[in-house]
């Protein structure tokens, strides 16, 4: 089991702490800094928007667009499956002629 080590990061001008391995913590990094990026977009010119509101916003277009990927590679799954499906269909129709 790998020690945890603290790990400051800054996330629209507030800074956290989070206690990560050192093989997560360059995976950390950057995701705080796309969360960080999300949220000054979402914030935009406004800046009395509530921190809240503006964390919660881009949590959830960032939960969306991974949604939207394992949604594709599900798909791209079942593509493939029935792909592998039909080739193992004409190897034994093949194999058949054959003998």
């Amino acid at each position: 089991m790998s020690a945890t080590e603290a790990v400051s990061v800054r996330v629209l001008d507030r800074e956290y702490t989070v206690g990560v391995t050192p093989d997560e913590r360059d995976s950390l990094m950057a995701a705080a800094k796309l969360l960080d990026a999300r949220m000054r977009e979402i914030r935009g010119a406004n800046r009395m928007a509530a921190v809240d509101r503006i964390a919660i916003l881009a949590a959830l277009n960032l939960a969306h667009e991974l949604q939207m990927l394992g949604d594709g590679q599900s798909h791209g799954s079942r593509e493939i499956a029935e792909s592998l499906a039909s080739l193992h269909s004409k190897l034994d129709g093949l194999d058949a002629e054959q003998r």
